[in-house]
């Protein structure tokens, strides 16, 4: 029986190195033990009563055995509350299972040890020690601790403190179920072949970078230059060899460096988010990805946002224009027109499958959902248009109402104008005078901007002589002015602002007046 390593379930118990009699299994591991020093008996300890009666087993022969009489080391000898048999098994632990492994030779010593108690001595005792390598009472002259603390004081404190951990261990609430630990290997992970624990992949960039090195060898002295002041052509060519398997691993580190700082690894949030994109934002995103590796993670993502948002625009701007070109005065109207459309679409994809024979050739219930739509487009097209100024004119015999504008144009479409507007008498411009060249015709060739006028507008600058160009410039101007001001502005502030002719700025006034853009301050 001899010698148990006890290692225990629980770390932090009991544990460590025991003894037990050969004849008559009695623990004698605090006592005094007899050991065989004998070759043909391994591990082989006796009591002192089996000892004394010359009890014997197996091939253990106590008339011609050598044998060793170990008593309990018991005492302290570096620190006062560490005995001699503690030091050690603290060191043979340590030889064992390595620096390092605190928990492993906390169970190697027993006596209920924590393995942060024990890290700690080890460091104070020996790291810190005033006499590294050796500890501060190491001289077997200082028996300063031994006199201090006696034998039987110590051994009392020591089972006291044994007693107090033991029934503390027993009042302790039941440990939580043991998990699964991650394990470093390649299934524990999203990401097949990342291993976290390792903070590695099971096949890295460039992974045959080390068979050019693995059986490289540097003898003693190689690499010092010789009389000449040159290095022999063996070495120089290992040199070499180091120098590109250093640069590839300082490109493995890079790639590293840029996975963990994208979130990389994040790899079923990344999917999702992908995900919610429609086609053509994942088509820019994709293309935009290469310059990830020149900018950091929050710099790409505002970079990408921001070109997303570009790109929604110009297809919610291309939808306007075409909502314009069919004659939609409403965003309303347009958003009904937008489902319609996909509808067709739907039922056209249908026709052309198997199912074209079908008596039925209403589309499912669900084709809506089968239609991807791009919700930043539609937030951009789907909502309320700004409302008119309300205000009362002097001089008036109407009202203007509180009605949206489409298009930003005050008549665009004469159905979905109020009653009040469609009665309204029209907008006629005074001809200027000293005008004897007449209207400025305005046609598509000459003016490539006058499909963004409505007819009245049209109608204006041709009167007034003012291409579609410079008019929505001088337009932009006195709204945004008169938007700083509440929305009303004077008709000298705006003759100023349209740095044009007084009475064709004048004119132009009356018009923004008319269609409830702005009003008189």
């Amino acid at each position: 029986m001899g010698v148990i390593k006890k290692k225990t379930a629980v770390r932090g118990t009991e544990g460590g190195t025991k003894y037990i009699c050969e004849i008559c299994s009695v623990d004698i591991t605090a006592t005094v033990r007899i050991h065989c020093v004998d070759p043909a008996c391994k591990d082989y300890d006796l009591c002192v009563t089996c000892f004394s009666n010359g009890e014997k087993s197996h091939q253990h022969k106590p008339e011609s055995h050598c044998y060793q009489v170990v008593e309990q080391h018991s005492v302290p000898i570096f620190t006062d509350d560490w005995g001699a048999d503690e030091e050690s098994l603290l060191l043979e632990g340590a030889e064992t299972y390595g620096l390092g492994s605190w928990a492993d030779i906390a169970d190697h010593i027993g006596g209920y040890r924590e393995k942060d108690e024990v890290r700690d001595h080890y460091i104070n005792t020996y790291i810190k020690s005033s006499n590294f390598p050796l500890p501060e009472h190491a001289s077997p002259a200082d028996r300063r601790l031994a006199e201090e603390w006696p034998r039987e004081k110590f051994q009392a404190r020591k089972k006291r403190r044994i007693e107090e951990r033991r029934e503390a261990a027993r009042d302790a609430p039941p440990a939580p179920p043991k998990k699964k630990p991650t394990s470093s290997v390649p299934a524990c992970h999203e990401v097949q072949g990342y291993m976290p624990g390792r903070l590695e992949f099971e096949v890295e960039h460039l992974n045959d970078a080390e068979e050019a090195v693995q059986h490289m060898q540097f003898e003693a002295g190689e690499g010092i230059p010789s009389a000449s002041g040159e290095l022999d052509p063996e070495t120089v060519l290992k040199m070499t060899v180091m120098d590109m398997y250093n640069s590839k691993l300082d490109a493995r580190v890079e790639r590293k460096r840029f996975i963990f700082e994208q979130e990389l690894l994040e790899y079923r949030r990344n999917t999702a988010f992908e995900r919610k994109k429609t086609k053509e934002e994942r088509d820019l995103y994709n293309k935009l990805k290469p310059f990830a590796r020149v900018m950091g993670k929050q710099d790409f993502d505002t970079f990408s946002q921001d070109l997303e948002k570009e790109l929604n625009l110009r297809v919610a701007i291309s939808q306007l224009q075409e909502w314009r070109s069919l004659k939609i005065a409403d965003c309303q109207t347009g958003q009904r027109y937008e489902n319609e459309k996909a509808m067709r679409a739907a039922r056209i994809a249908a026709s052309n499958n198997y199912e074209r024979f079908a008596t039925n050739s209403r589309p499912p219930k669900d084709v809506k959902n089968q239609i991807e739509t791009n919700s930043s487009v539609t937030a951009l097209t789907s909502g309320e248009l700004p409302f008119r100024i309300s205000e009362t004119q002097p001089g008036n015999d109407h009202t203007k109402e509180r009605t949206p504008l489409a298009d930003g144009n005050a008549n665009a479409n004469a159905a979905n104008t109020p009653v009040s507007a469609q009665q309204r008498p029209k907008f006629t411009p005074t001809p200027l005078p000293h005008n004897n060249s007449g209207p400025l015709k305005l046609t598509n060739e000459n003016s490539p901007d006058l499909h963004l006028l409505t007819e009245d507008e049209r109608e204006l600058c041709s009167q007034l002589r003012i291409r579609p160009k410079p008019y929505i410039a001088i337009k932009d101007s006195i709204i945004r002015e008169a938007v700083k001001h509440g929305g009303s502005i004077k008709k000298k502030a705006a003759k100023e602002i349209s740095r044009i002719d007084k009475d064709k700025g004048g004119r132009l006034f009356d018009f923004f007046v008319y269609s409830g853009w702005i009003a008189k301050a």
